[in-house]
């Protein structure tokens, strides 16, 4: 049911506007996992992605008279380049529909890319609003939409990637990683090779917060998703496109989930054997093949000497952001641990808890009173596996140290580790949640003006990393006879958020 796409991969029309991609090793990641890892170099692209393959495919494909009249795209990101330079090269008229809130930065670039052919419409505040204002103008403008990826050309021009890497590669492969957000990427891939090299696995990778193809797979149709994660922007795609999603069934082997402190680590791995930086949605391929290699090690059935091909689809990373991914690389490369330990207020015992941290890199340290009995103590160190929190918990309770584990905790990674202080005797009734937003002008405001002028706000915490999500930790004091207007506040805000009320991290340093 794929052998159609092997002949429109085969005489795709991609290589006016694309180059063949390097297939790199990587000697340093290749060593620490014991696997022969390459990196398929999408991120050298013109656009600096893959996504100007499909885009000129398709739009190299329509008849004349559809080329004159012009397409129209909507995106916020790498499609909108591609369809803009592509326009560019082939002489026509290109409408892309941008939300309101993408940043200044990269309507520049589709500008850039596109000069006189290219009209930016900026619409609505998301990408399902410019979406389907796009669809509008398609009919009003009688123009022909290029869709990111749920589309037969497009998903062939994207394909033309493994036909590279067989050609580069022509010897045993064990698997081809490659991240999903709608499907168009993995579609092609897929349809390739195992047309052509079946024996090749084909896995998928994907954020744990933007799953909408593994949700589908398991369930056999297509799942929506009520929101998704907007760290790896590039794959936050809440529905899988129909072709996308009939093909993926074929040809894809397995769905690898990842986090956000894993994409990070992959990231920083890139960066040392490259010197280059992705974008994140760009590493989850990277992210993926590791927590492959680690899955296998823990069932007892290691991978070794296996060649293993990840795609590194994209570099368009938001500066500012490498604040968030420096600190959180740490952590999803098991390189630290943190953990909450609560000591006795007595003479000695401060020192004696430092001894047993012994020779350790510490990475953090934060010490509070809390009564005339206790005092707890934040503290975070360099480990060499993921195993070792467990152990040094153990450690820290047999010597009478009550200790929690928080390396996985995203509120004490993201704000207790920054606000460490106690609770104030006026805090009560305080209900804790952290709201995750998308990183624009106002998202703030609206925040602070859902909240009823008589719930007192006891805590609120928020920091500015960069990229295009940004994360608050609220303390509210909220009558219980008002819960229920609570709650129909939290849902008409439409934001992400998690009821920390009863983390234990809270309770120990807040």
């Amino acid at each position: 049911m794929t052998t159609d796409y092997l002949k429109k991969i085969l005489t795709a029309r991609v290589y006016d506007v694309a180059v063949e991609s390097p297939l790199e090793l990587a000697p340093t990641l290749s060593q620490r996992f014991g696997n022969q890892i390459y990196f398929k170099r999408e991120d050298i692209q013109s656009v600096f992605s893959f996504k100007l393959r499909g885009a000129y495919n398709k739009m190299a494909n329509l008849p004349p008279a559809q080329l004159k009249r012009g397409v129209i795209c909507a995106s916020a990101g790498n499609h909108a380049q591609g369809v803009a330079l592509s326009a560019t090269k082939l002489g026509c008229r290109a409408v892309i529909v941008m939300p309101t809130t993408t940043p200044p930065v990269k309507i520049d670039a589709v500008k850039a890319r596109g000069g006189d052919n290219v009209e930016v419409v900026l619409f609505g505040e998301s990408y399902t609003d410019a979406y389907n204002h796009a669809l509008t103008l398609e009919k009003k403008r009688k123009l022909t939409f290029v869709h990111p990826f749920d589309d037969p050309d497009v998903i062939a021009g994207q394909g033309t990637i493994a036909m590279e890497i067989l050609r580069q590669h022509p010897g045993p492969i064990h698997a081809i990683f490659v991240a999903i957000g709608g499907g168009g990427l993995i579609a092609g891939i897929g349809a390739y090779v195992k047309e052509v090299r079946p024996d090749i696995k084909i896995i998928g990778v994907q954020t744990t917060d933007s799953d909408a193809m593994a949700r589908s797979l398991k369930a056999g149709r297509r799942v929506s998703l009520p929101d998704v994660g907007l760290f790896s922007d590039g794959t936050a795609v809440k529905l899988v496109g129909e072709e996308t999603f009939r093909v993926a069934k074929l040809v894809v082997d397995d769905i690898i989930l990842v986090d956000t402190d894993a994409v990070c680590a992959a990231i920083k791995d890139v960066f040392q054997d490259t010197r280059s930086i992705l974008e994140p949605a760009g590493a989850l391929a990277i992210a993926g093949a590791k927590a492959y290699i680690e899955r296998a090690r823990q069932n007892k059935k290691p991978i070794k000497n296996e060649t293993l091909i990840t795609v590194a689809c994209g570099a368009n990373m938001n500066f500012d952001r490498l604040r968030f991914v420096a600190e959180r690389a740490e952590v999803g490369e098991s390189r630290e641990a943190i953990f909450a330990v609560t000591i006795p207020e007595e003479r000695g015992s401060f020192k004696r808890f430092c001894e047993l941290i012994g020779p350790r890199n510490v990475t953090e340290f934060n010490y509070r009173i809390s009564d005339a009995k206790q005092a707890h103590i934040f503290v975070g160190m360099q480990i060499a596996d993921r195993d070792e929190p467990g152990k040094i918990t153990k450690h820290f309770e047999k010597q009478g140290f009550k200790t929690l584990d928080l390396t996985h905790d995203e509120l004490a990674k993201g704000h207790i580790r920054h606000l460490v202080g106690g609770k104030s005797e006026l805090a009560h009734d305080e209900l804790l949640y952290r709201f995750e937003f998308p990183e624009r002008p106002g998202a703030l405001m609206r925040f602070l003006d859902s909240v009823a002028p008589h719930w007192n706000i006891s805590l609120f915490h928020y920091r500015n990393q960069g990229g295009d999500v940004g994360r608050i930790l609220v303390g509210l004091q909220v009558p219980k006879k008002e819960m229920k207007a609570f709650r129909t506040s939290l849902a008409g805000l439409g934001y992400r958020h998690w009821d920390e009320t009863d983390n234990p991290a809270y309770k120990l340093f807040l």
